[in-house]
């Protein structure tokens, strides 16, 4: 398990380029979020997604998130109508809280996300850093909170090594960047009926 550190909001080039390489060679990795600190691997790798599963302890019956770019990307893997874009674009407007949308997607990703479901869960991330991330590998990332299925999400790395004790049962890459800064997952919000719009989570 390699363990890259730095300590500004903004990670150097060097290093959105070593994650990037990892990411496209199928590998899994900690990285900080706009929220707390997650798993992520490339969407479209279904190996690498199962690979999460295992590692989480997560039912397959439970669908991950996404993350994206930009709307533009987003398109590319859901559909999305004009009433969708409009409340779309205040729920991820400036000053809005990370929020995560339920959208139905076109099937171009990893099935295994989805859990079987119409529904694909996606975020444009706050974090600069994550953009830079999803813009080098030109994919959606898969991002799901690190931490085992049904326990407390992981605020301090030092607790990885108690997490994941065995070895080739642990992440590939770690991107620490101190403490995370929220305690909460982002807010939950089904979009698929763009008439009535539901809070799954607050």
């Amino acid at each position: 398990m390699e363990i890259l550190r730095y300590k500004s909001k903004f990670a150097e080039p060097a290093i959105i380029h070593s994650i990037a390489g990892s990411l496209r060679r199928g590998q899994v990795a900690v990285l900080p979020t706009d929220t707390i600190y997650g798993l992520s691997c490339l969407a479209d790798d279904s190996a690498a997604v199962r690979r999460i599963y295992r590692l989480k302890k997560r039912s397959a019956h439970k669908p991950l998130i996404i993350l994206v770019s930009s709307v533009g990307m987003l398109k590319k893997y859901v559909f999305l109508s004009k009433k969708q874009a409009v409340i779309l674009k205040k729920i991820w407007g400036p000053g809005s809280r990370p929020t995560t949308v339920i959208l139905k997607h076109r099937g171009r990703l990893a099935p295994e996300l989805t859990a079987s479901s119409d529904g694909l869960a996606v975020r444009l991330p706050k974090s600069e850093l994550l953009i830079k991330i999803v813009r080098a590998v030109k994919k959606p990332l898969v991002s799901t909170s690190l931490n085992l299925s049904g326990e407390e999400s992981v605020r301090d790395l030092k607790r990885l090594a108690e997490i994941f004790p065995l070895p080739g049962q642990k992440p590939d890459l770690v991107l620490d960047n101190g403490p995370a800064r929220r305690r909460k997952a982002s807010r939950l919000v089904d979009l698929r009926w763009a008439d009535k719009p539901k809070i799954l989570r607050r």
